[in-house]
């Protein structure tokens, strides 16, 4: 099957080119994201293979439906970027990664709370600069500490299980409770229990039009003063304006975040020799109690060998007219 892959970089070809011996697919790569300004690249291909951030919308789907493309094959497991109505409509198959280490996004949540817990970035750059003091260092201990988590799917549970092993207290919310989870000690509560009670808050829930924003004013408000906030899920699960605010009144009182709202004009990218032009962001970033990170939680070596193999076995499968194991038919 003759493929444009859009939004690649080096990494991508690498594991895509390594397992794609056994499937013999054409695999074309466009470093360029996939949008309705660049659907002419499209033109001859059967199916494209999109990211993230690339902004499948309803013209963009009206406009690859014209060239051809009979399938689109993302490398991710969220779809919020796709306007699925608009690709059942114009008969374009749908296909995802619906799970790639969960452990790997799960831990690097775990980083984010250590680093700026024990503010080790800090430290490492005193220590650069011959500065060994311990000033403005403090830390506290994670054990006993609440934890609130919201969302327990695979990476969700991960998470709760590491902080077990920690031990916190793990108190979590979610529409699907998990059995194994209350037998290992995580307590269920409702929404407004588990963010009004924890010292810690981690965000694992999908970007669903009932969970955009679902941190915002109202919400910190509710939160106990000084707590800290974890997003490694997607960055419109936090309205960035009323987060800013809680920073600054010391309502929230440390962010620690892989993901942003508007993050694809940005993330993935390098910009080091350029003026950001997001003032959300670069607001976020002047705090010395938030971390960001681009989006790396996924970026493990086993998460890029499962993106790549289910990917791949996903297009075959089309193009075989196999069961589609991984098919998106629903917003939901």
């Amino acid at each position: 099957m003759r493929v444009a892959v859009f939004s690649t970089k080096t990494y991508d070809q690498e594991y895509l080119d390594r397992f794609n011996d056994s499937y013999q697919h054409q695999l074309i790569y466009f470093s360029a994201p996939l949008n309705r300004d660049t659907t002419n690249l499209t033109q001859g291909f059967d199916a494209v293979c999109a990211f993230v951030n690339d902004e499948i919308d309803k013209e963009t789907l009206e406009k690859i439906a014209a060239n051809g493309v009979k399938v689109i094959a993302l490398r991710s497991a969220g779809f919020n970027n796709v306007d699925v109505d608009a690709a059942r409509a114009k008969g374009i198959k749908l296909l995802r990664v619906p799970a790639y280490s969960p452990m790997g996004v799960a831990e690097h949540a775990v980083a984010l709370i250590l680093t700026l817990n024990r503010k080790t970035h800090k430290a490492y750059n005193r220590i650069r600069e011959n500065n060994f003091s311990l000033e403005k260092l403090l830390g506290f201990n994670l054990y006993g500490k609440a934890v609130g988590v919201i969302g327990t799917g695979q990476i969700g549970a991960a998470f709760c299980r590491i902080m077990l092993g920690f031990g916190c207290r793990v108190e979590a919310y979610d529409v699907y409770e998990s059995d194994d989870l209350k037998d290992r000690g995580v307590v269920y509560k409702s929404f407004d229990e588990v963010v009004g009670a924890a010292d810690i808050i981690s965000l694992h829930c999908p970007l669903t039009p009932e969970t955009r924003h679902l941190i915002n004013a109202e919400t910190f408000a509710r939160m106990k003063p000084g707590v800290m906030l974890i997003n490694t899920s997607r960055g419109a699960l936090i309205h960035t304006q009323d987060t800013i605010d809680a920073l600054k009144s010391g309502q929230l009182g440390y962010l620690g975040i892989d993901v942003y709202e508007q993050e694809e004009a940005l993330f993935f990218n390098d910009h080091s020799e350029s003026i950001i032009q997001d003032e959300l962001l670069s607001r976020l970033m002047s705090f010395p109690n938030v971390l960001v990170t681009s989006h790396q939680g996924f970026f493990t070596k086993e998460a890029l060998e499962q993106i790549a193999t289910t990917t791949l076995k996903n297009l075959a499968d089309f193009e075989h007219n196999r069961p589609l194991e991984n098919e998106v038919t629903a917003r939901g």
